[in-house]
């Protein structure tokens, strides 16, 4: 059974790693897009908004999933736990208390990448909104 927790883990924390190096590339290079596009060579602002938006929905289901994966294993560690001690016939308390910490490390990787995936998420819409309104202002000043 030790094999087993030993697969989650690194399909877990695999999971979790490859959704925070995908969460990380995106932040980065929509920050970098956003730094160098000029605004007023949209003919519309619906092109801007194609442009500005793109890929921002994988981050946000990044942010969005992450707690759901770390938790997925940390039921799974759980079951583990419980069934090597079912088929053990072992009620120690240490055995039991050390098996469920580290299943709920799980869940803490989740949350881990969740947050800065969220507030990465929140910063890149609020640029977003920046982009748009700088390019209504340069439409209005320019009929």
């Amino acid at each position: 059974m030790q094999q087993y927790q030993l697969y989650l883990d690194v399909t877990v924390f695999g999971l979790l790693g490859l959704m925070g190096f995908i969460a990380l590339w995106i932040t980065l290079e929509r920050l970098f897009f956003y730094r160098r596009v000029e605004t007023q060579i949209y003919p519309h602002i619906e092109l801007l908004n194609i442009d500005l938006t793109k890929h921002l929905t994988t981050l946000s289901t990044i942010g969005a999933n992450a707690p759901y994966v770390g938790l997925l294993g940390t039921v799974v560690g759980i079951l583990i736990t419980f069934y090597e001690i079912g088929q053990n016939d072992n009620l120690e308390t240490a055995t039991i208390m050390t098996g469920l910490a580290l299943a709920l490390k799980a869940t803490a990787a989740g949350i881990a990448v969740a947050i800065p995936s969220i507030m990465a998420y929140n910063g890149l819409l609020r640029r977003v909104d920046v982009l748009q309104s700088k390019y209504r202002a340069h439409q209005d000043m320019n009929p």
